[in-house]
């Protein structure tokens, strides 16, 4: 068990709950895979739920242009156009209550930002949203983000989701030299 440091100064230190198992963790993920494919007809992604957002956002300030752009008009045809009526918006939605439920029931809440001693709190929520930024442009690029592509697309043995898979895995290891000296 580990420790979170408390807010309170000289407040003692929280003890949290171990992490779960990560191979019950997979199977319990593979389950809601499962789940969501019989339920939905379709697997698990997250980038969906922001395109959707998106797309509505500019259907209410350009509606010409969403209702012309074909890229934005295929998430808002057939009346789906308000993000509360796609249910990847609930999944996404779902997917942070269930963080923050499970970080309180473990007792790993804290305000921090993980970060190495060499970095300061700027430069890493600098690296993590250009991180973040870039992930985005490749969701759209690959057709889906990494959840959608790994998940649902590795499932149902997609070829196209395997070599994705490959190169992220790949794209990660020849990087992690560059970016492991910011954690020592």
């Amino acid at each position: 068990m580990s420790t979170v440091p408390d807010a309170a100064a000289g407040a003692p230190a929280r003890v949290a709950a171990p992490y779960m198992n990560p191979y019950l963790g997979g199977v319990g993920l593979g389950l809601v895979l499962l789940a969501a494919y019989v339920a939905m007809g379709r697997g698990l992604g997250a980038s969906g739920a922001v395109t959707s957002f998106v797309s509505w956002v500019v259907s209410l300030v350009a509606p010409g242009h969403a209702a012309a752009n074909g890229f934005f008009a295929e998430y808002l045809e057939g009346g789906l156009g308000h993000p509360l009526k796609t249910w990847l918006v609930f999944e996404v939605l779902g997917v942070l209550a269930g963080g923050f439920i499970s970080g309180a029931l473990a007792n790993r809440l804290s305000r921090t930002v993980e970060k190495g001693p060499r970095i300061s709190v700027a430069g890493r929520l600098g690296f993590a949203f250009a991180g973040g930024a870039l992930m985005g442009i490749g969701a759209k690029l690959a057709r889906g983000c990494t959840s959608g592509q790994a998940l649902s697309g590795g499932a149902v043995l997609n070829a196209g989701s395997w070599a994705f898979m490959i190169m992220v895995f790949a794209g990660a290891y020849a990087l992690a030299g560059l970016m492991r000296r910011q954690w020592r």
